[in-house]
């Protein structure tokens, strides 16, 4: 039986492609013993140790945590309860921790369901994300916990302020401040944003896009609007609220660095991958009145708008959890200005190093620790200067582990760095923020033209807390390009719509060759911030911006051609039609995406589930330069000619086949169909047909496929699954079970009587050496055997980082990688030089829900396709 499931799991182990190969990492300083340590990843030095594992113990899947004044680590369950516990110190013979719950004395209801902990001020604060039960009564909220009669045990609870809002884009962290004199909160932008007694960021925001408005075609956040998550100053005793900065999608955690300048690590949203919109999950320096421009859909600003922010780096795919800074830990001098970055998805905590760059920072990243499956929730520097950290949510497995340093670590009394010119005149500057100054219009204006972003960009809110009667005149009458364009900017957020034509006039006047690249960008947001908040301009001004516009389009910088075609497109330039398809017809510059620290292609083999998908997109990313001008042409309502909608509309059926996030597909089909509509009546049907509207589905948020599964999904199990397979496989749909094979992705990678891939091994002869059985549990657990034969390869680098893929060749010098199975081609190179160790996985990372979405017929016919061979004359067939 052992020799049958090691062949049969031979044969089957590419079924996901390179998703059913895993790694090992290899570990320093780590046990060998046990497999909660062993599959961790560390740097050279470090220990790690497992300390226990809260699910196993019926505690629940733990996601926050923080140390009390004596010392102990206080948690909380997602879904349940909060427990306070000693552990043993580093290198104790037993790790057993002593574990308390924490329950309020006179109240027999639970409290919990925290996402964020903080002990400060001789209390426990606790940011409650929950939506209300008789298990869990409490409303999501900050509260804080008292011990009013020194017995050690919290007696009193306190709500500080209910927050409207729950889940995974409810409210999250709480920190400390720098001088240990306030809280700051972080909540995702599923939380509605309560009163504050003031608003760093003027509460004067709005969509402010001008970009073809789509909303997510499969409904996310379509009811969430602006300013999106956000960052709350909170004092001790919650009476008083300030708003920091807001624009953000789901920030999980905020930290501070030595300087004492706050950092947010913002999620991405995975589904509009592959589009001009999609932004990395991202580290953004969070200074006073900062706005980071999520808006819900496609209105998501791009990082260059001078009314928002950009961050300091961009890191990629991952569901953001926790950041950390290093100060207090007793690790190498390396890591004592470091942050800990957790990334839930694929289990990663990265290293991220500032180094100040003006009036903000730049960064770099490394990886820290990882480990697969690694889901990671939060994490904290420990009395003892060791890590602690712990993995679960979403009712996972959850484990609590502890890292520390076994070297030498040299104390170093902590000092807080020297601030440089900018930085100081950054903060300088933020001290308007609070409110009407009778000096701050005086100090801020000359830094509206400073060459820091940053410093301009704080000069402006500062002008803007004032009241725009004392500073409108200044801004219309002002002579210098870039005051004027930022001071136009303010104006378009502040000003009556009376004004407009006045601050049209100012901006046709600026001499365009003279102002730099950055300048020039912002030139054109500032017109598109007076179209969005206070109308079109008159004919004069209109013809003179369009005249502008065409005769500088398209320029060398991408991000500029963007910025003038909208304009264009909103100002109903008569040759934007014709622009437009010359953007949208050019090859190159197809796939613009920005930059960012990890790869996508390293992340496949991280996550079973996610990995699938990325391999998938990557095969054959969207073009996202020609995406942009397709969604802003169907805006367009002049220009048309027959041919111009015969090329427009026959882009999108080429477009279709792209492979991006989850919703790519519904955005073109929304863009197709506002085009649609501003089209001859006559020609609908037509240009319905040459555009693809017959391939998708009634929904439009996916090709339409008669062969996809019909579902519905479930959770297979083995017993279920094999209960299925009692009795011989007879009268099947041999059609239906071939669509099977390919939805569930095998045809990827199998040759099945001359079809699919050839990347795994040809399934076309499975049936006549195995049985059904035998096929369904190679299936469903294919860590029973793994072949070295088909197995990826897990390379640690010198530089700490980890790649894994398949070797497709080596040389003396060299191993050729592939590290996608959707674009096996694709390969990458890998100097043996920089090479530490590699070794094979021995673990499969095959998605144990492979058959999932197939209902009980389509399990049965996709069987009986792999036992027939592919045969369609098979007798398990009807004939």
């Amino acid at each position: 039986m052992k020799t049958i499931t090691k062949l049969l799991a031979s044969a089957l182990f590419f079924v996901l492609a390179f998703a059913l190969v895993s790694v090992t990492y290899k570990r320093y300083y780590a046990s060998e013993e046990n497999p909660k340590i062993s599959k961790l990843k560390l740097q050279p030095g470090f220990v790690a140790e497992h300390i226990m594992s809260p699910s196993e113990e019926g505690l629940g899947s733990w996601v926050a945590m923080c140390f009390d004044d004596k010392g102990r680590l206080i948690t909380s369950d997602q879904y349940g309860g909060l427990y306070r516990m000693k552990i043993p110190a580093v290198g104790a013979e037993s790790l057993k921790p002593q574990i308390e719950k924490i329950q309020l004395e006179n109240d027999s209801l639970n409290f919990g369901a925290a996402q964020g902990l903080l002990y400060a001020f001789n209390s426990l604060y606790v940011m409650v994300n929950n939506r209300p039960s008789k298990k869990l009564p409490k409303t999501s909220g900050l509260y804080k916990l008292t011990d009013t009669n020194g017995d050690d045990q919290y007696d009193q609870l306190t709500l500080l302020k209910e927050l409207v809002g729950e889940g995974e884009h409810g409210p999250h962290s709480i920190k400390l401040s720098p001088d240990g004199k306030s809280l700051y909160v972080v909540a995702g932008n599923h939380t509605d944003l309560p009163v504050m007694n003031h608003y760093n960021l003027p509460k004067n925001w709005a969509y402010d896009n001008l970009f073809t408005e789509i909303k997510d075609p499969r409904g996310h956040a379509n009811d969430r609007k602006e300013p999106g998550g956000w960052v709350a100053k909170v004092s001790p005793d919650g009476s008083n609220w300030e708003l920091m900065a807001a624009g953000f999608r789901n920030p999980f955690d905020l930290a501070f660095n030595a300087e004492g300048d706050l950092f947010v690590y913002d999620s991405d949203m995975e589904w509009d991958f592959g589009t001009p919109w999609y932004r990395p999950t991202r580290i953004c320096h969070v200074s006073s009145g900062a706005e980071f421009g999520w808006r819900t859909g496609d209105g998501k600003w791009p990082e260059y708008f001078p009314d928002n922010l950009p961050p300091v780096l961009n890191i990629g795919q991952g569901s953001p959890t926790n950041l950390i800074d290093l100060r207090k830990a007793k690790f190498p001098a390396k890591y004592k200005n470091a942050f800990l970055a957790f990334d839930w998805s694929f289990g990663i905590m990265h290293a991220v190093y500032l180094s100040p760059r003006g009036a903000t920072y730049s960064a770099q990243r490394e990886e820290f620790l990882s480990g697969v499956p690694l889901p990671l929730t939060d994490g904290v520097i420990g009395p003892d200067g060791a890590l602690y950290f712990m993995t679960g949510g979403r009712r996972l497995e959850s484990d609590l582990y502890r890292v520390y340093y076994s070297g030498l670590v040299e104390n170093e009394e902590e000092k807080t760095p020297e601030l440089n010119t900018e930085n100081k005149l950054r903060r300088s500057l933020e001290k308007y923020h609070v409110g009407p100054d009778p000096e701050a219009i005086e100090a801020a204006w000359p830094h509206l033209s400073h060459p820091e972003r940053f410093v301009r960009y704080a000069a402006r809110i500062a002008i803007e807390q004032q009241p725009v009667a004392q500073w409108q005149a200044l801004a219309l009458n002002e002579k210098n390009a870039e005051r004027l364009i930022q001071s136009s900017i303010a104006l378009a957020r502040n000003g009556n719509a009376e004004i407009k034509d006045l601050i049209y006039k100012n901006l046709v006047d600026i001499n365009y060759a003279s102002l730099t690249q950055e300048q020039k960008i912002d030139l054109w947001r500032a017109y598109e911030l007076v179209i969005s908040r206070m109308g079109q301009p008159k004919s004069e001004f209109k013809t003179q911006i369009i005249r502008k516009l065409e005769a500088v389009f398209p320029t060398a910088n991408l991000s500029e051609n963007r910025s003038i075609f909208k304009l264009l497109v909103n100002l109903d330039a008569p040759n934007a039609v014709k622009k437009g398809l010359m953007m949208l017809e050019k090859k190159e510059a197809l796939n613009t995406a920005i930059p960012t620290a990890t790869a996508s292609e390293d992340l496949i083999f991280r996550n079973p589930q996610y990995g699938l998908d990325i391999a998938q997109m990557l095969g054959k990313v969207p073009p996202m330069e020609q995406t942009y001008y397709a969604i802003m042409l169907s805006k367009a309502k002049v220009g048309w000619s027959t041919n111009a909608y015969e090329r427009y509309f026959s882009w999108y059926k080429k477009a279709f086949e792209y492979k991006g996030g989850n919703s790519y597909v519904g955005f073109l089909d929304r863009a197709r169909k506002i085009a649609l509509a501003n089209a001859p009546k006559e020609k609908k049907t037509y240009y319905n047909k040459i555009s693809g509207g017959e391939n998708l589905s009634k929904s439009g948020n996916d090709l339409a496929d008669d062969d996809y599964p019909k579902g519905p999904w479930r959770n297979w199990k083995s017993a279920d699954a094999l209960a299925l397979f009692m009795e011989p496989l007879a009268d099947r749909d041999f059609k239906n079970g071939k669509a099977m094979f390919q939805a569930t992705t095998c045809l990827k990678c199998h040759e099945m009587q001359g079809e699919g891939g050839n990347i795994g091994p040809d399934l076309s002869s499975v049936g006549t050496r195995f049985g059904t059985k035998d096929i369904l549990e190679a299936i469903m657990d294919p860590n029973k055997s793994i072949s070295d034969q088909y197995a990826a390869t897990s390379f640690q680098l010198k530089n700490g980082e980890t790649l894994v893929g398949r070797i497709i060749s080596e040389n003396e010098t060299a191993y050729q990688i592939s590290q996608n199975p959707f674009a096996p081609d694709m390969l990458q190179k890998v100097l043996k030089k920089n090479v530490t160790s590699k070794e094979y996985s021995s673990v499969s990372l095959m998605m144990p829900g492979l058959i999932n979405s197939l209902n009980e017929e389509e399990l049965k016919n996709l069987m009986a396709y792999l036992v027939s061979g592919g045969n369609p004359k098979s007798s398990v067939f009807k004939q």
